[in-house]
């Protein structure tokens, strides 16, 4: 993505279900499990570099020993970081005393993070915050054992202020106005009374104080409680959760939108954000990893007995598609051949904008992730060109010359590495035009494979600002003397604000909300714009599920066509000389490569949740009285 947005989590949680010694016999070490989650959260590290975290959890361990371990870093490198600090406080202890080196059941008394039960968890900080204490898994700490709560995840809640006020009025004061303090609060709420109300229940069946702590672990129904607290959430969620006396738990969203992953065996129970973060970690099969199903969690008892329960009722599935097109690594097999699919679905309209003339025309892609959307584009193109060669060869099958032959097989499609990502830029500059300077420098050409009657198509993943595009790329692209750019989005336009773990919080740094808003101007139109303010401050005090999405009339004058010559026309400017085509994927195509992950709100408005609806209205309200504040 030319475009650099914040965005997403990404979570991974292992329990061991053998005891340490299993994993030093079989695998030659009791630091297995530590090992797993480093690579599985290494594997997701494309999830969130601003911060990481890791918890541990011990089982069975005796009054007065320490049971839960917890390290977070918001260095350059987190994972790196806390993985550093684990290894060096194990070595340290190792060191001074050898003795425990081959004693399992030594290091896990005195060694610590070595615990069964471990929650990993990769941060953006979509809110601006990167200090430590708002980096994952957060603690909620009790001296009862069944109370301790670890919470990490990958979520964003519309509705947290009605949450927050519901705490204050059942008698809570939480410590911070955030929806992962909000969301722990909650849970928290319900695992106290249900271990109070367990515990009032043994002492009546004759039970001491002291035998009331197993049985209470035993018989804690961490469905019922996530059950109640997950009542009235609205947002976008996979979380996970560790007590700690040793249940666990990962729960998904209703609605799918975010995404969670689990494979069992004898040995371990692992849930993440990616299939192929599992896969790679533990050497399994694409079938061994299943997707956890929306509205339901994954629960593992103390026991190692491990259920999939529902725990909200499942909504319309409108997963993210934007983990397809961009967030997710595109390891996955499924992900690869969606985003192969589309770059083979714009290829049509690719070709009439070059008038189908292959052989002038340079292809390209801007690095990385439209990588390989840009593989699946010349698939497309090649196949075309094939076709037309068969064509022209049996129509003169008895009048071409061996060399004509010769010359219509030569014809072949140009590839080019045509952008390079120079650097991670560094505005540090905050004079403006130095800035602008700095930014048209990210990318850099590949100057001399480009000729003045060439076409030069180029594919991004997608455009959300187009900041980049405009600063840098378009303009180092026209360094080159093409006769025409042509940037592709393998993404539909992106209209609207996302707010459920994507960092597009404001309208106004939308580049297809500028194009439509110029358009109005320009078509003497722009009351509309007062209308739809007037329309969405009408339905601030309006439930949830009353609140309609008035900012889709904003572009409902216009055909996606007359925004996407708009917007190339905001891309550039005077000091352009090729003439700038900007072509963007049509909505029904995205559905048609990911069938199965069809939640497209920033390109339709179209919110799976009524949370939604009020987020994009207060982004609009935003936008007209000039609050830069977010909209969530």
């Amino acid at each position: 993505m030319s475009d650099a947005i914040q965005h997403e989590c990404g979570i991974a949680h292992i329990r061991l279900l053998k005891p340490l010694d299993f994993y030093k016999k079989k695998y030659g070490t009791a630091f297995y499990g530590i090992n797993k989650m480093y690579l599985i959260m290494e594997k997701q590290h494309n999830r969130g570099q601003d911060g990481a975290g890791f918890a541990s959890i011990k089982l069975d361990m005796q009054p007065g020993e320490r049971y839960i371990s917890r390290v977070r870093s918001i260095k350059q490198q987190p994972i790196q970081d806390i993985f550093d600090q684990i290894n060096t406080r194990i070595n340290d202890l190792l060191t001074k005393n050898p003795d425990i080196a081959n004693d399992v059941k030594a290091q896990k008394k005195n060694v610590p993070y070595l615990g069964e039960l471990m929650l990993g968890h990769v941060r953006y900080g979509t809110f601006g915050k990167n200090s430590v204490e708002s980096v994952h898994p957060f603690l909620r700490q009790n001296n009862w054992m069944h109370r301790n709560l670890i919470l990490a995840g990958n979520f964003n809640m519309t509705n947290v202020k009605s949450l927050f006020k519901n705490l204050v009025e059942i008698g809570q004061h939480p410590k911070d106005y955030t929806d992962t303090i909000t969301i722990m609060e909650k849970i928290g709420h319900f695992l106290d009374d249900s271990v109070s109300k367990l515990y009032k229940k043994l002492k009546k069946e004759g039970y001491t104080k002291m035998q009331c702590s197993p049985l209470i672990a035993e018989r804690l129904n961490l469905k019922k409680i996530l059950s109640k607290a997950a009542k009235n959430w609205d947002g976008g969620y996979a979380m996970a959760g560790l007590l700690g006396h040793g249940d666990s738990f990962v729960l998904r969203d209703p609605s799918g939108i975010r995404p969670a992953y689990y494979y069992k065996d004898e040995e371990v129970v692992v849930v993440a954000s990616e299939r192929p973060a599992i896969q790679t970690a533990f050497n399994v099969n694409f079938e061994d990893v299943h997707e956890l199903p929306p509205g339901c969690a994954i629960i593992t008892k103390k026991s190692g007995e491990t259920s999939i329960n529902q725990i909200l009722k499942p909504l319309k599935r409108l997963a993210c598609s934007f983990e397809r097109i961009y967030f997710s690594r595109g390891s996955d097999s499924e992900i690869y051949q969606e985003r192969k699919l589309l770059g083979k679905l714009i290829v049509p309209e690719v070709l009439k904008h070059i008038n189908y003339d292959i052989r002038n025309t340079v292809f390209s892609y801007i690095p990385n992730t439209a990588e390989t959307s840009f593989f699946g584009m010349i698939e497309r193109v090649e196949e075309y060109l094939n076709k037309r060669k068969t064509d022209q060869i049996l129509k003169g099958t008895r009048t071409l010359s061996a060399n004509k032959v010769t010359q219509i097989l030569s014809e072949r499609t140009r590839i080019e590495k045509i952008a390079i990502k120079d650097v991670k830029l560094r505005t540090f500059i905050t004079e403006d035009s130095s800035r602008d300077d700095l930014v048209a420098h990210v990318y850099d050409v590949t100057y001399g494979v480009i000729k003045p009657q060439d076409n030069l198509v180029i594919i991004d993943d997608s455009i959300v600002r187009g900041t980049t595009l405009k600063k840098s790329i378009i303009k180092m692209m026209d360094r080159l003397s093409p006769k025409q750019i042509i940037v592709v989005s393998s993404a539909p336009q992106i209209r609207y604000p996302d707010c459920y773990g994507i960092d597009m919080a404001n309208l106004d740094g939308l580049i297809a909300f500028k194009a439509a808003l110029s358009l109005l101007k320009n078509t003497n139109a722009y009351h509309i714009v007062e209308n739809i303010y007037s329309r969405c401050k009408s339905q601030e005090d309006l439930p949830d599920n009353e609140v309609e999405n008035f900012v889709k009339e904003i572009y409902a004058p216009f055909k996606p066509q007359q925004i996407s010559d708009k917007i190339a026309e905001l891309l550039t400017d005077e000091t352009i000389n090729a003439n700038v085509k900007i072509i963007f994927q049509p909505i029904e195509n995205l559905h048609l490569a990911c069938p199965n992950n069809l939640g497209d709100w920033y390109f339709t408005g179209n919110y799976p949740t009524p949370g939604g609806n009020r987020v994009v209205n207060k982004a609009f309200i935003n936008f007209f009285e000039g609050n830069k504040e977010r909209a969530y």
